[in-house]
């Protein structure tokens, strides 16, 4: 182990001067390449950098004509669509701050970001979306509604405009001045705004580049199915555009298999949740035909490890492992290609902790699975695992420009030239995070000898039990929720003597193993039910085995329905709110200490 590694700097500058002249520079040098896929009615178009150009020009040009001065924040509030993507950029071209708003954020949390950042503009998707937004303000700036026809009026409205007073505004900012106020989603109290500058995105995404190698080849294609106001999609896109990436959007997550299965994605960056989504919905349909093919998916699930396990540090598989990963390509591997488009060959996770179980299965079935770090903070990313040389279970080496230390608590620090210029007009979090270059992440980590970096858990979740025992709740949340009956797991324990956990069932597996055990009705009717039961225990007693008995699972409690966005147990970008769970669940969680 370590306590700091260092990557050198990108052997290149970011090589234009400010984010929107990637859209210029493409359009000059690629006039035909494919810049994004188009949802039309039912069929995707082909936009080319030439067109895509000409398009940002025009809404760029309607914001002009609205009045939108270079460094005027206008803040965003949609679902991921072809427009989103599209203002954003005209919104750079026309030297403004984009403001990112969470299409689930409530009334009062749209108040404080468009105050706090002093927005002088909204986009919304539509009335809807409207109402939310003035639902719970006095906030009088302008409010332009996308599904008004927005990009059409825009581009209208700006045909007075001149080319040259465009490119004045497209030139206004240069690298260490924001391109985007980023609100944190907050697990407690108000959001914090992140001011990133246009070089941080842009140093990330040519650092990324570098120890990615051939992650973003020309004329590949890649779905983006995360909200854009999360900084990952952010600097995915942004990634896409340095590189000529065709970029197609996807709101509706449901629709995610169908999409793929439509354009084709040669890699794709996706949060954990979905690919244990993945895995979970083979796994059940495996189980649920029961016989000769439950036997053979749980013989691939495990070959698949042990085969990525025997590709750890440079290592190769038996002649015999490579013949079973062979049988197991036809007759498993093969249908999860398929279920992502049949020709994505590497998938980038983001956004959260990946089990290394579900990471070990994705590489031993053939993806080239890189799993990465970062916040918002750090313009998206920090760390990420080489191509070719990941190291699963870790998030990574440090991208070039990167300096990770572990600090003597285990606080994983950060300091490069990416990072986030600070807080938005919030002094006191600024002084709280930074101690002079080192900007303090939160997380709990570990470094090895070559620079890999393990994160454990989040400084503020650490359990100490009454016995004075450290746990970090993520690596049992995380060996839980492996099991495809399992949606969610919440550890407790906090000055308990034992841990103890809430869980929810999976609705998209549940039925299926409902009808195989001959029960009826929901969740909520079967909390005591033997069967259900039996599973969870089944799926606990194997997560106790991967830990200490001081950290075990004595006792769980099963919940009635999945926590979610809507219902305030989760932020927008899927993570736990501990916080808002203790609270709401408080009862549940006392019984399961009625008998200590």
């Amino acid at each position: 182990m370590t306590t700091e590694f260092a990557t050198p700097p990108a052997a290149k500058p970011f090589p234009v001067e400010n984010l929107s002249r990637l859209v210029f520079t493409n359009a000059q040098e690629a006039p035909n390449d494919v810049a994004v896929l188009r949802l039309v009615g039912g069929d995707w178009k082909e936009v080319t950098c030439a067109q895509y150009l000409e398009e940002v020009k025009g809404v760029a040009k309607g914001l002009i004509a609205r009045g939108v001065k270079p460094g005027d924040r206008l803040a965003i509030m949609s679902h991921t669509r072809y427009e989103w993507s599209l203002i954003a950029w005209a919104a750079w071209a026309a030297g403004a701050v984009t403001v990112p708003i969470y299409e689930t954020s409530s009334s009062a949390q749209c108040d404080w970001i468009l105050t706090d950042s002093g927005a002088t503009v909204a986009v919304v998707e539509d009335l809807e979306l409207r109402e939310v937004l003035t639902g719970g303000t006095d906030w009088a700036g302008d409010i332009l509604v996308i599904e008004g026809d927005l990009v059409a009026q825009l581009t209208e409205a700006g045909a007075g405009v001149s080319d040259e007073d465009l490119e004045k505004a497209s030139l206004a900012a240069g690298h260490d001045d924001p391109c985007a106020i980023v609100y944190t989603s907050g697990t407690t109290g108000n959001p914090k705004g992140c001011e990133i500058v246009h070089g941080g995105f842009g140093g990330v995404v040519v650092s990324v580049e570098e120890q990615l190698q051939d992650a973003f080849v020309p004329n590949s294609r890649t779905l983006i199915f995360l909200p854009l106001a999360h900084v990952l999609a952010r600097i995915l896109e942004v990634a896409c555009f340095y590189k000529r990436v065709a970029v197609a959007h996807e709101p509706d997550t449901t629709k995610v298999i169908e999409r793929l299965g439509e354009i084709h994605p040669t890699f794709l960056v996706s949060v954990p949740r979905v690919l244990e989504k993945v895995y979970n919905s083979a796994a059940a349909k495996a189980e649920n035909a029961g016989g000769a093919k439950a036997k053979i998916f749980k013989a691939a699930v495990q070959t698949a490890i042990d085969y990525s396990k025997a590709l750890e540090n440079g290592g190769r598989p038996s002649a015999a492992l490579k013949v079973k990963q062979k049988l197991y390509s036809k007759l498993v591997y093969s249908k999860l290609h398929d279920a992502l488009g049949g020709e994505c060959d590497r998938v980038i996770s983001g956004g959260g902790p990946l089990g290394a179980r579900l990471g070990h299965f994705f590489r031993g079935a053939g993806f080239d699975l890189l799993e990465g770090y970062g916040l918002t903070e750090s313009s998206g990313v920090l760390t990420v695992n080489p191509t070719n040389r990941a190291k699963i279970g870790t998030v990574g080496k440090p991208i070039p420009g990167v300096t990770i230390r572990i600090a003597e608590d285990g606080e994983v620090l950060a300091k490069a030239k990416t990072l986030f210029k600070g807080y938005w007009r919030n002094p006191e979090a600024n002084e709280a995070a930074w101690t002079g270059e080192w900007y303090h992440t939160g997380d709990i980590g570990e470094l090895d000898s070559d620079g890999y970096l393990s994160i454990t858990g989040r400084k503020k979740d650490l359990i100490v039990t009454a016995g004075g025992k450290n746990v970090s709740p993520s690596q049992l949340e995380d060996l839980l929720t492996s099991d495809p009956l399992i949606s969610q797991a919440v550890v407790v324990g906090d000055n308990r003597s034992y841990i103890a956990a809430l869980v929810t069932i999976d609705p998209e597996t549940f039925p299926a193993w409902r009808d195989r055990h001959g029960k009826t009705g929901e969740v909520a009717d079967l909390l005591q039910d033997g069967d259900l039961v039996g599973a969870v225990q089944d799926a606990v007693d194997r997560a106790n085995k991967s830990v200490s008995r001081a950290e075990s699972i004595r006792k769980f409690k099963i919940l009635a329905a999945e926590f979610s966005v809507e219902s305030g147990e989760l932020t927008p970008t899927l993570k736990l709110k501990r916080n808002v769970v203790h609270d709401r669940f408080g009862s549940e969680i006392e019984s399961l200490y009625a008998d200590a």
